[in-house]
């Protein structure tokens, strides 16, 4: 029988011991086991922290975003294997696709977060601000990575997707990580660790991976290290107060299962197109991964006066599924992810039958396609029915995690609101409503209590992501019950492995640390106009003074001529009593072209390939004909420009197969008493030198 590795501390081992079998969920057969007895988790600890976190710390965002981009195309290529291993989970393809590509689809979002950040080992976070009346002391935030570890403890259902998802923040920001996917299906996330670690993207220590027992590892965390959990909310409460954790005031992120619910709108009735996409999201959620998600519909909320109608469609749907082995196409819900997941649901489920009871499924048996019912841990889905939500607290508490949900009545908007509260915090609720006014007033209601909210009709049907779909740039977890923390949510994720430090000095000397132009800072002058330099050739805080240029009033209403500009302000024979402004005014966007008339200094071809946009404009003071403006053009910011992968001959575009980055200039237009009447951030499109060997 295979017996699972581990990979700590650059080697794969396995555990001491028989360690816990694993069972092929469809069959019931075991096939593996794992073990971690006899490792040294202090040591797994350590490694992590001396040999991954300094390796990943001296990379940038850019190249950890790149790491990513490159790993997510290695594991692509290994799809057919890991589908394989997946079927063993009790995973259909669809489930199957959700936690394998969907997880490496976290890859990909995550290394397009670059973007977001500089090309740096630390990044400004926020604005800055000055403290000084003569500008020459200031402060900021910088964020730079933590020195420790993270720590994810995963749940059973996602073996794939829950570990990628998570490791894709950590190794963007900078932090390696252990993961200890949980044991019952560690064997499908043994399989892509693996490829991971065979395809040498990742720098050595980055990644450890536990298959069985923490055993004693959370004893041996520091201040530095960051801790995720998925699972169920008293187990993560049982870890949270490890003393070590505790003492360390380590962060410790939660995801635990909630009673997510979805709300039917008052407006919908039989034959609007809302009650059928109601419908097929309650059914798809059941019956996705067989209802082994942290994000299923566990609490149906419908009105009162459409219990029946409503409870009748769902079971209607329900009866279409093709419920067996996953191997066979046309299966569309497979089985538990094993034998004591079966057991726990039944348990819980019959917690919920004091109160509920059953109108669609059985518990006892279900029918089955190319397997035996019995010795695989398939179950029907089940769908509970309640008269008296108020009154049943245990359908508020109790979740049985598989394909089980309750139907329930409210009475009216205020009456699902609260209802919906009432399992005190969950990762997600759906409304499927046509009405603005309702999904307004379940939003403000229900924000509180829930991580996301679906609002869910006709016009966003097709390409919605539905209810159970976390999405890597939006926060996913919840508060309350749900465990009160968030993974990923773009960049807020990645700020989760990252410290957060006030810094203060002169404009010049925070500069120098964070390399970003700060305001009031010394420039410095070139050797030549910064246009004629190719991107590596540039300087953060490189800056030109231009000439002088008299606004005239002529200049004004040429420009409204050319523009179609005639707003009251623009035009000298406006009666100006009552307004903001003494006399005809220049337009704001006049300013700033001719700004660009100042900086601009050749008309020969130059590095500059192109005007890539404009940031934070902002017009500060009124310019009157007779005023002179100048501009004080500084290189802020510099950032790379990957060239596009181009898959297929025929999307290739001009410019494609040059290497570029981005320069961010500020611009300051200043008038001829020396105050600031407009400021803004250019970007151009800036050629490398390497083009030009």
């Amino acid at each position: 029988m295979y017996k699972l590795e581990n990979y700590i501390a650059g080697n794969w081992i396995t555990g001491d011991g028989d360690g816990q079998l694993l069972f092929n969920a469809v069959t019931g057969e075991p096939f593996a086991a794992a073990s971690t007895k006899g490792l040294d988790f202090k040591s797994i600890t350590d490694y992590a922290r001396t040999v991954g976190n300094p390796a990943l710390r001296k990379m940038t965002f850019h190249q950890r975003g790149n790491m990513l981009k490159a790993l997510a195309l290695h594991l692509r290529q290994h799809l057919p294997k890991f589908y394989e291993i997946s079927y063993k989970t009790g995973a259909t393809k669809a489930d199957s696709w959700v936690d394998i590509e969907g997880g490496i689809g976290n890859l990909f979002a995550n290394a397009s977060l670059r973007r977001k950040f500089p090309d740096d080992v630390i990044c400004i976070d926020g604005e800055s601000h000055n403290l000084s009346k003569n500008n020459t002391f200031m402060g900021t935030h910088i964020l730079s990575p933590k020195e420790g570890v993270a720590i994810h403890i995963n749940a059973f259902n996602f073996p794939v997707w829950g570990m990628l998802e998570k490791i894709a923040v950590n190794l963007l920001a900078g932090m390696p990580a252990i993961v200890k996917p949980a044991t019952v299906t560690s064997y499908l996330t043994e399989a892509v660790v693996k490829e991971i670690i065979g395809s040498k993207i990742l720098p050595e220590g980055s990644l450890q991976l536990i298959c069985g027992s923490a055993g004693d590892l959370l004893n041996h965390v520091t201040g530095q290290d960051v801790i995720t959990f998925t699972g169920s909310a008293s187990t993560g409460l049982l870890l949270k107060k490890t003393p070590a954790i505790l003492n360390e005031n380590v962060p410790f992120n939660m995801e635990a299962d909630s009673l997510n619910c979805i709300v039917l709108g008052e407006d919908v009735t039989p034959g609007k197109p809302e009650w059928d996409i109601f419908v097929k999201e309650v059914r798809k959620e059941m019956t996705l991964k067989a209802g082994q998600r942290c994000t299923g519909i566990r609490r149906i909320f419908v009105p009162e006066n459409r219990m029946e109608d409503m409870w009748k469609a769902i079971a209607a749907s329900l009866s279409q599924t093709v419920i067996g082995n996953p191997l066979n196409e046309k299966v569309r819900m497979g089985s538990l992810a094993g034998e004591t997941q079966r057991n726990e649901v039944k348990e819980q489920v019959q917690k919920l039958l004091a109160s509920s009871q059953i109108v669609y499924g059985s518990l006892d048996s279900v029918e089955v396609v190319d397997a035996d019912a019995n010795k695989g841990a398939f179950i029907s889905p089940l769908l509970l029915k309640n008269e008296l939500p108020w009154a049943s607290a245990s359908v508020h508490e109790v979740e049985a995690f598989g394909p089980v949900s309750t139907i329930m009545p409210y009475k009216n908007s205020d009456d699902a609101i609260a209802l919906s509260k009432l399992g005190k915090g969950s990762l997600v609720s759906t409304i499927v409503t046509a009405d603005y006014k309702q999904a307004r007033q379940y939003v403000i209601g229900a924000s509180t209590h829930h991580g996301r909210i679906l609002v869910l009709n006709n016009e966003c049907a097709k390409e919605n992501t539905g209810h159970g779909s976390p999405l890597p740039l939006l926060v996913h977890g919840g508060p309350g019950r749900a465990g009160g923390g968030e993974e990923m949510g773009g960049i807020r994720g990645v700020k989760h492995y990252l410290q957060r430090t006030a810094i203060q000095g002169s404009p010049t000397t925070l500069t120098e640390v964070t390399n970003v132009y700060q305001p009031n800072a010394a420039g410095k002058k070139g050797d030549k106009h910064p246009f004629k330099k190719y991107f590596e050739e540039l300087q953060i805080g490189e800056q030109i003074v231009t000439d002088k240029r008299v606004i005239t009033s002529e200049d004004i209403d040429r420009f409204a001529d050319l523009s179609g500009d005639h707003f009251y302000a623009h035009i000298k024979t406006t009666d100006f009593n009552g307004t903001m402004f003494e006399k005809q005014v220049a337009h704001g966007y006049f300013i700033m072209s001719i700004a660009a008339g100042l900086f601009v200094d050749s008309y020969e071809k130059n590095p500059v390939l192109l005007n890539y946009g404009i940031d934070e404009l902002r017009f500060t003071k009124p310019v009157y004909p007779g005023a002179e403006i100048h501009i004080r053009f500084t290189c802020k910011e510099k950032l790379p420009n990957d060239k596009r992968v181009i898959e297929k001959p025929e999307d290739f575009k001009k410019g494609d197969d040059i290497e570029k980055g981005i320069v961010k200039w500020l611009v300051e237009m200043i008038d001829e008493t020396g105050e600031i009447t407009g400021v803004a951030t250019i970007l151009t499109m800036v050629a490398k030198k390497i083009n030009k060997s």
